[in-house]
């Protein structure tokens, strides 16, 4: 199973790319929601875990509203810390707040897959 990790901190991304890999993950990173877009279109990923705020023109939201576009079943986990702009999460998708613990990550990839009843890991 594939995960597009999306985070512009590389200290996080290192972390969570870290426990995806331990827990038996195929990860794609990207630290800018242009170059996510670039890998959404390549329809690379099982799952799409994206921090909210990043650095250019493209946010997390509009990260997860055009993989879906691509891929309407994406399942989509949204990073956030505090944020003043209003949530646009994708139907079916997921927050978790940040700071937060890589093994959170893992933990919620497994329970959308368990939902989409696909196998996890």
């Amino acid at each position: 199973m594939s995960v597009l990790l999306v985070e512009d901190d590389p200290l996080i991304r290192e972390f969570v790319v870290e426990a995806l890999r331990e827990a038996g993950y195929h990860v794609i990173h990207a630290s800018t929601g242009e170059e996510a877009l670039a890998w959404c279109k390549r329809h690379v990923a099982d799952v799409l875990v994206t921090d909210v705020k990043l650095p250019g023109q493209v946010d997390g939201w509009q990260i997860a509203e055009r993989c879906r576009e691509q891929d309407p079943d994406l399942p989509v986990i949204y990073a956030t810390g505090f944020s003043p702009a209003t949530p646009r999460p994708v139907p079916g998708s997921r927050i978790v707040k940040k700071p937060f613990h890589p093994e959170e990550i893992v933990r919620t990839i497994r329970e959308l897959g368990e939902e989409k009843g696909t196998p996890s890991g």
